[in-house]
């Protein structure tokens, strides 16, 4: 007399899942914010540079962020989105230093700079 064949637990799986696995097409990797990172640096700093007032700074800074964050949403839509986390991240350390410049600015002189 042979013993009753016992029921699987699941612990050990014997064929293919039974739902599909999905992937994502372009996961987010550490070389992906860093080349959008440091996409972003050099695109701030060039147009960080063509200003020659700490005005004409903080207005181009504004600018190129602006354009920037309109790649990074292109890119979270329909391209790789770890390049999309660096540009993002990178453009608002570069905001917050614009900002950080025309505060200095306006509490050394009295005078608010962007006008």
């Amino acid at each position: 007399m042979r013993p009753a064949p016992r029921a699987p637990s699941g612990l050990f799986p014997a064929g293919p899942p039974s739902r599909p696995t999905y992937r994502e097409p372009h996961p987010v990797t550490g070389v992906g914010v860093a080349v959008g990172g440091g996409a972003a640096t050099v695109w701030l700093l060039l147009f960080g540079l063509l200003g020659r007032s700490v005005s004409e700074y903080a207005w181009w800074t504004v600018a190129a962020g602006g354009l920037a964050w309109l790649a990074a949403l292109l890119l979270v839509r329909a391209g790789d989105r770890g390049v999309a986390t660096g540009i993002a991240i990178v453009t608002a350390g570069g905001w917050s230093i614009a900002a950080a410049v025309v505060a200095v600015r306006w509490a050394s002189s009295g005078d608010w700079p962007l006008w």
